[in-house]
């Protein structure tokens, strides 16, 4: 069972909320070329807030997730695109019901 997580969230400039959804749909690439992500998620909550859950079975699935070109280009645009730093939290799963 997966163990650990990290939840992610982040509020657009609303200028550019379509540019960040776009980026999080193309993202879905990237994390599934990831062998170490066992689940990835990204939401929108409301017009300009968004997020990313995603799970893995261990640190070192985490430590190499946030160490890849997802968390890269979120940083990379984030002074530009969101109001302010990505709220990153490490979480640990308690239950899961995955197909």
């Amino acid at each position: 069972m997966t163990k650990i997580g990290l939840l992610a969230r982040f509020e657009a400039k609303p200028e550019y909320a379509e540019q960040i959804a776009a980026m999080l749909r193309d993202a879905l690439r990237l994390a599934q070329q990831e062998e170490a992500t066992v689940t990835w998620f990204a939401f929108r909550e409301g017009p300009t807030g968004f997020g990313i859950f995603d799970t893995f079975d261990d640190e070192s699935g985490r430590r190499a997730h946030l160490e890849g070109a997802i968390a890269a280009a979120l940083l990379e645009n984030a002074p530009t695109m969101l109001v302010g730093a990505p709220d990153i939290r490490p979480v640990d799963v308690l239950a899961a019901k995955l197909p």
